[in-house]
């Protein structure tokens, strides 16, 4: 077992996450990974337990690269400001390779995620809402963080007082640290599988932001979310799963 933890009074929930886990009352995701909300000791935890790898990832991960757990842990450490509070992770062996990891975090109570106004053409108070998202996509792209899945389940929406809203950021095991061109920047928005006109309503603000044409920031942003429609309505054609416009 390897692990680290950000506060010793987390490493006995830590050394013993197995048991913590299976017991817990409340799964908020089950599909290739398994997220669970723990109660310990007066605080509310998410725990992410990661797919156990195939054989060639057990090698990569043990000898080459950091485990997602480990990758969620430290990007978090990096962006304090932008997600849920990290709590530590661990990792599991078996006859020397990786076999399960955790990654823990304080559990972040938003209402929604940025998908529900994306979906909702009536969602309350829409265009202020899209325009503050656009601002905090700026302060990130600005502070040198790359999300490498910038997509609408993966940003958290809370809303903190009337007409102010606060943003944050989960899933980042996938992350690059660099400042974005202008055109990486605009190509970022390009998964949120968003309808043309909210990605008007995104990008005329966003625009503004990085002193840029918005028709010539538009353009850019509508041919990267179409292109990514077309490559995840190809592989969902392979698998004859009904596809999205």
């Amino acid at each position: 077992m390897k692990y680290e933890v950000n506060e010793k009074k987390y490493s006995t929930l830590i050394k013993n996450i197995h048991t913590h886990f299976s017991q817990a009352e409340e799964t908020l995701w089950d599909k290739r990974n398994k997220i669970n909300i723990l109660h310990h000791e007066g605080e509310i935890l998410t725990v992410k337990s990661f797919k156990i790898p195939h054989f060639i990832n057990k090698i990569a991960y043990t000898f080459f690269r950091n485990s997602k757990a480990y990758r969620s842990y430290h990007n978090s450490l990096r962006i304090l400001d932008f997600v849920p509070k990290p709590i530590g992770y661990v990792e599991f062996f078996r006859f020397g390779f990786l076999h399960d990891s955790y990654f823990i975090c304080q559990k972040y109570e938003y209402d929604f995620t940025i998908r529900e106004p994306l979906l909702d053409k009536d969602f309350p108070n829409k265009a202020l809402l899209l325009k503050q998202f656009a601002k905090f996509t700026h302060t990130l792209h600005i502070n040198g963080i790359a999300h490498l899945d910038y997509s609408p389940g993966n940003i958290l929406v809370k809303e903190i007082s009337e007409n102010q809203y606060e943003f944050k950021i989960v899933d980042v095991n996938r992350m690059k640290f660099k400042i974005y061109t202008k055109k990486e920047s605009l190509e970022s928005f390009s998964k949120l599988w968003a309808v043309d006109e909210d990605l008007k309503s995104i990008i005329e603000a966003y625009a503004k932001l990085i002193d840029m044409n918005k028709e010539e920031a538009l353009s850019i942003v509508l041919q990267a979310s179409q292109k990514h429609k077309n490559k995840k309505n190809f592989k969902k054609r392979l698998k004859g799963r009904k596809v999205v416009d």
